[in-house]
């Protein structure tokens, strides 16, 4: 069978996949430290912050295959797949209805966690800048799901994550890793590839400029701001 190279991963969306897994790995560990770590644990919270904010928003100007519309799937289209009934098309291209259920969970989990630590007071050496603008009720609640729930919902989803691309490559024998580092996957069929030219990249970078200066000013609310 004829193989087509289609650009599905765009440079952006790449760069923005493996900046988060390495910061979340980092806030894992700077958590885990404790003490002065805390310092960078913050840092990384913000950015976290801003590579999500990217990410929201490249979800809808970024490459055909990035933007959210591409594997938004509707449950009459998942419950087939989930059966085994799906096109088989659909798992080879961008996300499968089942990846693209992962991707939104994490990124939903990962809004959670760095919303709730941006809020939360330890009491000891830790106050997110947010805090001073929530009630104790709320700035407790923030704290408790930051360090009871979320970081085990995160570690839940990141290994049902990895467990997936393991079943991907070893069981059905498709390439999950190698796409995401080239942007190119080798289809069946041809599909319009997603735009990954200079233009959409000076875009990327312009958008990704911006959500690092509101990361920046959400990091200077405790300092009064601008």
């Amino acid at each position: 069978m004829q193989q087509h190279t289609v650009r599905i991963w765009d440079l952006p969306t790449r760069l923005f996949h493996w900046s988060l897994a390495a910061a979340v790995v980092a806030l894992v560990v700077t958590a885990k430290l404790g003490g002065s770590a805390m310092q960078w644990h913050l840092r990384l919270g913000y950015v976290v912050l801003a590579l999500l904010a990217f990410r929201l928003l490249w979800g809808f100007v970024g490459g055909r295959w990035s933007r959210f519309a591409s594997f938004l799937y509707a449950p009459a289209r998942l419950l087939p797949y989930l059966r085994g009934c799906g096109q088989p098309q659909v798992d080879e291209v961008g996300h499968s209805p089942l990846g693209a259920l992962s991707v939104f969970a994490l990124l939903a989990a990962l809004a959670l966690q760095v919303a709730s630590g941006l809020a939360s007071d330890d009491e000891i050496s830790f106050t997110g800048p947010l805090a001073q603008y929530l009630s104790g009720l709320w700035v407790g609640r923030a704290t408790w799901y930051h360090a009871e729930v979320g970081q085990y919902l995160l570690y839940a989803l990141v290994g049902l994550h990895v467990l997936a691309i393991a079943f991907y490559a070893l069981v059905r024998r498709r390439a999950i890793v190698r796409p995401m580092l080239t942007g190119d996957k080798a289809l069946p069929q041809a599909v319009p590839p997603s735009r990954d030219d200079g233009a959409s990249r000076a875009r990327a970078a312009v958008l990704l400029a911006l959500c690092a200066l509101a990361a920046w000013w959400v990091s200077r609310l405790d300092a009064g701001g601008f």
